[in-house]
């Protein structure tokens, strides 16, 4: 893989919720199904302070906060990944050059992040222009013991271990990292509106929560992806992990 950016991703929350699959599938895009894990299909907001962001041969990195609205999907071609629902960001040109090489919904925003101990606090409200408004309010912080890799085929590793994202036009992009450490999370979330300016209503139970100390990031090239093709009972796949 090509590396466009290379990036740091600190302090990372993932709070899950489990959807309704029907519902949501209503939601994607043509040529996009709900990935399902025991049946279930989830939504999540993942939040974290971007750090050291870099466009391939800057001499400069970039750091600011980030927040994202994501759910899991199968595409044409038989593969998972990640739909990006709305990502914002407290970065003008981060923004620019994330929505100018993906075609992502990133979305201009006034991100917080602030620490007391180990207690990080995030603080988003979207300004891009013509757009809806959409914010977050929520501290976390770690509990249990030493990060740790997720087990495969658990809940945890479809959730967090996805190196695909899907764009408009049937193409996919890549990225790139170390697999997550992860550890429990106390999560105080006093309001969010992601969910409602995407058009999704939250569910009312709690969420399934992870919080990582962060990775190494590295992210490459679009590529256009062919539908799968018939399966004869030859080959067998693995879930669009790469």
């Amino acid at each position: 893989m090509d590396d466009l950016l290379t990036m740091s991703w600190r302090d990372a929350l993932f709070a899950h919720w489990r959807v309704d699959r029907d519902r949501l599938a209503a939601s994607l895009p043509a040529g996009l199904a709900p990935a399902t894990h025991d049946g279930a299909a989830w939504v999540g907001i993942v939040c974290f302070e971007m750090a050291d962001l870099r466009p391939r041969g800057s001499p400069v990195g970039l750091g600011f906060g980030e927040v994202n609205l994501r759910t899991y999907v199968e595409g044409r071609d038989g593969s998972r990944g990640v739909h990006f629902l709305s990502l914002d960001a407290d970065d003008e040109l981060g923004v620019g050059v994330a929505r100018a090489a993906y075609d992502l919904p990133y979305y201009r925003a006034r991100i917080g992040v602030s620490r007391d101990d180990d207690a990080v606090t995030v603080r988003s409200s979207r300004v891009h222009a013509g757009e809806p408004p959409a914010s977050l309010d929520v501290t976390y912080r770690p509990t249990g013991g030493p990060a740790e890799p997720v087990s495969p085929g658990s809940l945890a590793a479809f959730l967090v271990e996805n190196y695909r994202f899907y764009l408009p036009g049937d193409r996919v992009g890549r990225i790139a990292h170390d697999p997550w450490r992860l550890r429990g999370a106390a999560v105080d979330l006093r309001g969010e509106s992601l969910f409602a300016a995407a058009g999704l209503s939250r569910p009312d139970d709690d969420p399934v929560v992870h919080y990582s100390p962060g990775s190494a990031v590295t992210a490459g090239g679009v590529e256009r992806v062919a539908p799968a093709a018939p399966d004869d009972g030859s080959a067998a796949t693995d879930g669009g992990r790469r």
